[in-house]
């Protein structure tokens, strides 16, 4: 499906509301109690939806990127907030709690019952406490898995709670097509939540992995090599991560992205390059080989699939390399004959992976490896500083430059960088694929 069409979608979806509303013409009251219930439903739609692109659906995350996936989810959530908070502000009518007898179709007038405003209030005061945990999530004092597990039953309180209120206290969502439309939307947020909770982990749990090794590969950074005990292997393409759940229950909620590190043509074992950074992957060399493990299915658009290059350049910074590892793997693998520059950039060279893998790549031949590091020991031979767009242009000097396809991998701070150095050499806009292995 195209980011064009499921933009569309969207925006369809969102806008539905309005053109129900619109379609039942009704006496129109003021302008700012119009557009408070406009605020309100369009926030109701884009607050369902949510659930949906925080679902994991590789028909979406699979053609814009799971990293654009989730910045959009939460930069239109924050959103929402905004017209869920104003819209109340906005209305002039009076709020009572039945309709006046002269004043049948609202508009005049303000139906809250009870039960109405008190889901109303809840919702109000629930969303900005819910988003803000979402955006100081790193700050809380709680572990993701309960992070995760609060932040899912938040967000059915809230969508219930919504959903009351306007089937209450709404006065376009009375229309019978507009109320089987907000019934429909919570019916697919709440089975998307059922999907990602129970339908995909049952999928998991008739393909058990197992850890074979671990082993470390340069400073504070780790191997993680499986393979299945039964089943069918994992099918991914080179470039694409899993979520991976380590030693409990495929139900569990203790799991965490990874990079596969490995090739395709290295199934049906499977290898992840890993981090020691938070809670869960601190402790990730004390993991004992035998350990049982669990894999969702592989996400990420990081890949090589319907796209071309004269010359493939894939440019890493820290542990972004593992994807761009995969890729450099199988390209190996297929003897694929084209140009290739691995461009990889490290503070010091203990945090260099797989070095010697890299340096026997570098000896293949029309294939190279160049590292960056920007904080050198004494002796160091190769280049310095950080992979900016003096390096860019440097590396990437070939007349046939533009024509190549430039894979990226890294810090948003190098992202940026790196992209606007390659737009500024011409590099076309589509020939160049970028994922963020952290992101807000």
């Amino acid at each position: 499906m195209h980011p064009i069409i499921l933009f569309t979608g969207y925006l369809l979806i969102t806008v539905t509301p309005l053109l129900l509303s619109a379609l039942q013409n009704l006496p129109p009251r003021p302008l700012l109690d119009e557009i408070a219930s406009g605020l309100g439903m369009t926030a109701f739609a884009i607050l369902l939806v949510e659930f949906v692109l925080s679902g994991r659906f590789r028909a979406i995350s699979g053609r814009i990127g799971m990293d654009v996936t989730m910045r959009f989810h939460q930069l239109v959530a924050r959103t929402a907030l905004i017209f869920v908070l104003v819209h109340p502000y906005l209305y002039s009518a009076e709020f009572l709690g039945t309709p006046l007898p002269w004043d049948p179709t609202g508009q005049f007038t303000l139906g809250l019952d009870a039960g109405s405003l008190i889901t109303g209030l809840i919702a109000w005061v629930a969303l900005p406490c819910f988003v803000l945990m979402s955006i100081f999530r790193d700050q809380l004092p709680y572990r993701y898995e309960v992070w995760r597990a609060m932040h899912a039953v938040g967000a059915v309180v809230i969508a219930v709670a919504v959903t009351h209120h306007a089937l209450e206290a709404g006065r376009y969502s009375a229309d019978p097509w507009l109320a089987g439309f907000w019934l429909v939307l919570l019916a697919l947020a709440l089975t998307s939540l059922v999907w990602t909770y129970v339908i995909a982990p049952l999928g998991e749990a008739r393909r058990p992995y197992e850890v074979t090794s671990v082993r470390k590969i340069a400073l504070r950074t780790w191997e993680l090599a499986l393979r299945p005990r039964r089943g069918d292997a994992l099918a991914f393409e080179a470039g694409q991560f899993a979520w991976l759940k380590l030693g409990h229950s495929p139900f569990s909620l203790q799991e965490n992205p990874f990079s596969i590190s490995s090739a395709p043509a290295e199934r049906p074992n499977v290898r992840f390059v890993i981090k020691e950074a938070g809670d869960s992957t601190r402790h990730i060399g004390d993991v004992a080989p035998g350990t049982v493990a669990w894999l969702g299915n592989a996400h990420g658009n990081l890949t090589l699939k319907g796209r071309t290059g004269t010359g493939i350049a894939l440019i890493a910074g820290g542990v972004g390399i593992a994807p761009l590892l995969s890729i450099a793997r199988q390209l190996r693998a297929e003897d694929d004959p084209r140009p290739m520059i691995l461009l990889y950039g490290n503070r010091t060279a203990e945090q260099i992976v797989y070095a010697d893998e890299l340096e026997a790549l570098s000896g293949r031949p029309n294939t190279e490896v160049i590292h960056v590091l920007s904080e050198p020991a004494p002796g160091w031979a190769g280049r310095v500083g950080l992979i900016d767009r003096e390096t860019i242009g440097q590396v990437f000097a070939s007349e046939d430059a533009c024509d190549w396809l430039y894979i990226l991998c890294g810090p948003p701070a190098m992202l940026e960088t790196v992209e606007d150095a390659l737009l500024a050499h011409g590099v076309p806009a589509q020939q160049i694929i970028a994922e963020q292995f952290y992101y807000d």
